[in-house]
Formats: C-alpha cells, sequence, structure tokens
C-alpha cells in the first residue's frame, strides 16, 4: 500500500489526496469499478436488474442470521443467504409458472421482512443501519485485498464463460444446442454476482449496490454496436462515475455512494442523448 500511497502523492497532487482513507477508497473504486460493470453488461442482457435488488437485499437476512449464531463479522452468513437465494431462484423458475419478477418479489419479501424482524428486536436496528448506505471511505486495505482477488476472480471466469453467457442471454435455446449447459451457467454467474454483491455491500450499501451494477451497463447499451463496445464503455462509465463521485462527495461532504450513483445517472442520460445522435448520424449516411 505505501507505493500506491507515494503514487497518488505524486501524480495527484491535490487537497483530498493528502488523506489515507481517500487513497484506500480511490484504489477500491479503480478495482471494483471494472468487475460491477462486466457483471452489470449481463445483468442488464439477462434483464436481471431487480434479482441484483434482491441480492443486496438479502444482505440484511444474512447479518440476521449472523446474529442469532453469534457471529461478530456477517460477511461469511450474508454470502452463505445470498449463494443459497441465487441457487433457489434458478431452481424455483423450473418449478413454478409464475414470472420470473413474481418469484424474485416473494424472496425479497421473506429475505426482507426476516432481517428486520430479527434485527430490530429491542430496538436494535440502528446499529446495522450502516449496511444499508455503506461507507466506502472506511475501507481498509485487507478489504482492498479481498476486492484484488474478487477482480481477478470475475476475470478469469469472464474469460471461460464470457462467450457462453452471451449467448445464453441472446437464444438460451440455441445454446442448448451447442451443448453449453444453461443451467449449470446461469447458476454460476448468479452465484458469483451474489459473493461480489456480499462482499462490496459494507462499501456502498444495500440500498444503492443495484444502481451501481446496471446504470453503467446500461448507458454503455445505448449506443455500443457490438459485445466489446458494450463491455469497454460499460467499464469507462463505472471508472468515471466512481472516481468523479468519489472526489465529488469529498468536496461536498456528501454520501461518496449516492454521489457515485448520480455521476452515474449523468452517464447514462449522457449516452442516451449521444445514441440518439448516433442512430440519427447513421440514418442521414444511410
Amino acid at each position: 500500500m505505501s507505493e500506491w500511497y507515494k503514487l497518488v502523492d505524486m501524480v495527484l497532487p491535490f487537497d483530498w489526496g493528502q488523506y489515507v482513507f481517500m487513497k484506500n477508497a480511490l484504489l477500491a473504486v479503480l478495482v471494483i469499478a471494472p468487475v460491477y460493470a462486466v457483471l452489470g453488461t449481463m445483468v442488464v442482457s439477462n434483464r436481471m436488474a431487480f434479482f441484483t435488488d434482491v441480492l443486496g437485499h438479502s444482505a440484511l437476512a444474512g447479518i440476521a442470521i449472523g446474529v442469532v449464531c453469534g457471529i461478530q463479522d456477517p460477511v461469511g452468513p450474508m454470502i452463505t443467504m445470498a449463494v443459497i437465494l441465487a441457487v433457489l431462484v434458478n431452481v424455483f423458475k423450473g418449478l413454478t409458472r409464475a414470472s420470473t419478477d413474481t418469484v424474485l418479489g416473494v424472496f425479497m419479501a421473506f429475505m426482507v421482512a426476516l432481517g428486520i424482524t430479527i434485527l430490530s428486536r429491542q430496538g436494535g436496528f440502528v446499529k446495522y443501519t450502516k449496511y444499508l448506505i455503506g461507507d466506502i471511505l472506511a475501507v481498509s486495505p485487507n478489504e482492498i485485498t479481498w476486492l484484488v482477488v474478487m477482480f481477478f476472480v470475475v476475470l478469469i471466469y469472464w474469460c471461460v464463460a464470457g462467450n457462453a453467457l452471451l449467448l445464453t442471454s441472446v437464444n438460451s435455446s440455441l445454446a442448448r444446442s451447442r451443448r453449453i449447459k444453461v443451467f449449470l451457467l446461469e447458476t454460476s454467474f448468479t452465484i458469483l454476482l451474489a459473493i461480489v454483491v456480499m462482499l462490496s455491500i459494507r462499501l456502498v450499501g444495500v440500498l444503492i449496490i443495484n444502481s451501481l451494477l446496471v446504470l453503467p451497463a446500461a448507458a454503455s447499451r445505448n449506443f455500443a454496436r457490438n459485445t466489446r463496445a458494450y463491455t469497454l464503455w460499460a467499464v469507462v462509465f463505472s471508472l468515471m462515475s466512481g472516481v468523479a463521485g468519489l472526489i465529488a462527495s469529498y468536496y461536498w461532504g456528501t454520501a461518496t455512494g449516492a454521489t457515485i450513483v448520480l455521476f452515474s445517472v449523468g452517464c447514462y442520460v449522457f449516452s442516451v442523448a449521444a445514441g440518439r445522435l448516433l442512430s440519427g448520424a447513421l440514418k442521414t449516411s444511410g
């Protein structure tokens, strides 16, 4: 970490750069933003935005289970609950005729109700509200290490299964004809997504993690013309909004996660305008 601190001091000689917590937060943003962008492209392509929202809210149930079991660090129970949820959702989609949104709504209602019921006993819910908003400024070097590990895990997974995931999102029947095990592939992706969400929930919060996953990918999709550009622009938008939101929150004195989301929304609005201009230019040239 000392080398990173020296690099920031040399390259970014600004007021906010003199604080260790800002240097840690900047590194966390640079590591986690590409992860959100890459996973977000598949979340958007597979219409899983609501699913990631359900995953985020399942953190409350994980924390509650941890409290009941007397576990001090709730990350383990949170990941366990999220993985169980990811598998159950995939199983229930095949067992019921209800729409995916309906199945997700049922699980979300249960997870949120269970978490709040347990955590609110004797007025104890207040001390867990930090998980709702998150605080990336409090990220520790140890947590950054886990984020780096997560980055490489996602990168390896994407290199191995990215094309199959893309084909599945376009046409699952065609994917099966190519001998792709769609159920196992979708389940592995949802499990990976669940782990990423739970590992970063303390930094960005339950209420906004879905926005950070969806907005950069949605912005990229507005004007990207191929898969490579779609992923690349999602990463660019995620990094831009992450860094800009972090620095702006320092000067404005606002919640970092929410400020990053506002910049992500700005990127989305920009992409809508850029997409329309690009479409108009293509029609004119054609």
